[in-house]
């Protein structure tokens, strides 16, 4: 039993050394290893005692990493950490409502994305920043102002 601890552990140390991850996604990737359930929480209490497990820090890291990065809406980035095995509990705790931060995040994306597609008609340019932002969970109020709030030239 010792031993298949250990095996357990090993793994997942070296799951958790490739990047973060939830207490969810490491149980299920421990059981797909077909170990044993009461191994299983056990290794996954002993990380969480350790500080290897912490889903309310890998909640804050992946809110930087979607909003600064991917430039995800708050719906964006509640609907990525949610995927990634973060409670509902959690990702309430981390988020505050911030519509500021929405329209910060969707204006720096069509500045970047202007820089690309500069060459087309307008209209074009106007419906490709329009999807784009809906793509990347931005309700309508916020798309509109965005971008309205572009110089008439530019789009």
């Amino acid at each position: 039993m010792k031993n298949l601890e250990d095996k357990a552990k090993q793994y997942a140390l070296r799951l958790l050394s490739y990047r973060g991850r939830s207490v969810k996604e490491l149980e299920e990737r421990l059981r797909r290893k077909k170990f044993p359930a009461d191994v299983v929480s056990s290794i996954i209490s002993k990380l969480q005692r350790a500080g290897f497990l912490d889903d309310v820090a890998l909640a804050e890291a992946l809110k930087r990493e979607a909003t600064k990065t991917k430039f995800l809406s708050r719906y964006g980035t509640r609907r990525f950490m949610l995927s990634r095995g973060i409670t509902r509990e959690i990702v309430d705790l981390v988020f505050s409502p911030d519509e500021a931060e929405d329209i910060d995040n969707a204006s720096r994306l069509v500045e970047k994305k202007l820089k690309i597609i500069d060459d087309l008609p307008a209209e074009k340019k106007k419906r490709r920043l329009y999807q784009l932002l809906l793509r990347k969970g931005y309700p309508f109020e916020i798309i509109e102002s965005v971008l309205k709030g572009i110089k008439s030239k530019e789009v």
